[in-house]
């Protein structure tokens, strides 16, 4: 009998942390088989984002491989972007992964599982106010919190 596959999408705090758990529990003693999907190759904990925007924190220093950690932890790390979900035949469709420039790299695929875990988190609001998303700097990922350190070193140049 084959073990059961769990996939968590979504390697934020919450994901990162359940694939971690079960991959102690269940994924090193070969009880099931923990995949974590995210479509970045690291973890920046979000609430520490603002620090990567002001410069204190240096993202490579803080930052969580999913790749070595997963291989440290007993579950499995994929690259993608969930796009679709098949509920009955229990399969995910992740989105092509494209380089830089644009190249694709991996394929458009599909991922089957046993059981599954949305993890997806959350973003910033601005809650329909007028003005906000065209005046402000949303911090939901490092790049977002890069961009904002970038504008406010050239606004702090220009005066």
């Amino acid at each position: 009998m084959a073990i059961p596959r769990i996939v968590i999408v979504g390697g934020g705090a919450g994901g990162l942390a359940l694939a971690t758990r079960l991959g102690h529990t269940l994924g090193k003693k070969k009880r099931a088989e923990i995949v974590l999907l995210d479509r970045n190759a690291t973890h920046v904990w979000k609430p520490l984002l603002h620090e990567l925007a002001t410069g204190i924190l240096n993202s490579t220093m803080d930052e969580v491989d999913f790749r070595g950690h997963s291989s440290v932890h007993g579950y499995r790390y994929q690259r993608g972007s969930l796009c679709g979900l098949d509920r009955t035949a229990k399969t995910l469709t992740l989105s092509p992964i494209l380089d830089e420039d644009g190249k694709e790299v991996l394929p458009g695929r599909t991922l089957s599982y046993d059981y599954l875990v949305l993890s997806l988190g959350s973003v910033s609001n601005d809650f329909g106010t007028e003005g906000v998303a065209e005046h402000c700097h949303f911090m939901d990922s490092p790049g977002q919190a890069k961009a904002f350190q970038r504008d406010m070193i050239n606004t702090f140049l220009r005066y």
